[in-house]
């Protein structure tokens, strides 16, 4: 039986592009379609902004640049953005729709691991990173590096995009019955509510104890283009368990640790990362939500991956203590099963992964 909603695999996504309903001046690169997404790459330029912004209805965001735009940046042989600061950049992808689908963006795995927000906007927009049904229009990423300045270029690839027909989230009572046949996480009474699925927080440490890494002030610049070329140490403080089961947040430092339970997401399923709860507590986990296809599936050299975590606390220091719960995870169908999953298909950085740093890092 074919589904009517659901997201939209690798070779669907293909023929949004083949189709023109997908626009770009240069054509896709061999990786840039995904199991369930798009990668979105940068344009020629980039612009300086006083401050974030959304056009809202009736307005282009072109409209609203030329009152807010500070200089601009040639991103065609590669520029820096420096912390602290709001850079808006077109992207060499535009849209035109079909009224059947829509459309939903989020920064890549390594974007948010490295602490770079991003945020993508259409015009006529009210919400960041969603694109209405039928939308005919450009495409623009605000980025702003919280963290690490960073050089990125034309085709650096820093946010990607999901499309699909329909609502296709699993309620509490198809999430439970896809667990109990799948495992979607690694524990005997999963947290479902709210049409999700809880992950907990890990601080008891590896076989050394490494707890998780917090971002150093005052780096050098980390090319969002290269792998493996930064030393750890130059860029992270590690975090090691001294015998307490629970960590302070400090205030506007970020964090990277890992969840408590393995995840996995089955082929004909995607996920993604939201926060738990506002009232949990003052602070933002995971800014990179899309889990794809295969993700810690066994057939795709998986057997289960923990979830690496994004964490900052805001305004005030937060304790997390060991298995608190910090985020959750919301699965949606496919339309179709994907040509090639996450991890062994496409040689993924992420498969089978525990506590891990972005692939810039060495080791």
């Amino acid at each position: 039986m074919t589904r009517e909603t659901g997201i939209l695999a690798d070779a669907a996504i293909q023929a949004l592009g083949d189709g023109n309903q997908i626009l770009t001046d240069r054509p896709f690169d061999d990786d840039q379609v995904q199991p369930a997404s798009l990668d979105l790459r940068l344009g020629t330029k980039a612009f300086r902004v006083r401050a974030s912004f959304l056009p809202g209805k009736g307005r282009t965001v072109l409209e609203k640049l030329e009152r807010f735009k500070l200089h601009e940046l040639d991103l065609q042989d590669g520029a820096i953005l420096e912390t602290g600061c709001v850079y808006l950049v077109p992207l060499l992808e535009s849209l035109d729709l079909p009224g059947n689908i829509e459309a939903s963006a989020n920064p890549k795995s390594s974007t948010g691991r490295l602490d770079i927000f991003t945020r993508v906007i259409s015009d006529e927009s009210q919400a960041f990173d969603q694109i209405p049904m039928g939308y005919k229009g450009p495409l623009y990423l605000e980025i702003s590096p919280s963290t690490f300045p960073v050089v990125v270029r034309t085709g650096s690839r820093l946010s990607q995009i999901r499309f699909r027909k329909g609502h296709s989230v699993l309620s509490d009572e198809q999430l439970l019955d896809l667990h109990r046949s799948e495992t979607l996480v690694a524990t005997a009474e999963p947290n479902i509510h709210n049409g999700g699925i809880g992950l907990s927080i890990d601080l008891s440490g590896d076989e050394n104890g490494l707890v998780g890494y917090r971002g150093k002030r005052h780096t050098g610049l980390v090319d969002v283009d290269k792998k493996a070329a930064c030393d750890v140490l130059d860029y992270w403080e590690p975090i090691y368990n001294r015998g307490s089961d629970d960590l302070v947040l400090d205030p506007n430092e970020f964090y990277i640790l890992v969840s408590q339970e393995a995840v996995h997401v089955p082929p004909l399923y995607a996920a993604e990362m939201v926060p738990f709860d506002p009232l949990v507590g003052e602070f933002r986990v995971h800014y990179a939500g899309f889990f794809d296809p295969g993700f810690g599936h066994v057939h795709a050299g998986g057997k289960g991956a923990r979830g690496v975590l994004e964490v900052r606390s805001h305004e005030v220091p937060f304790i997390l203590e060991h298995g608190q719960l910090v985020g959750r995870l919301v699965y949606e169908h496919m339309l179709e099963r994907p040509a090639q999953l996450y991890g062994t298909d496409l040689g993924s950085n992420y498969q089978a992964q525990g506590l891990k740093l972005s692939k810039h890092f060495k080791g």
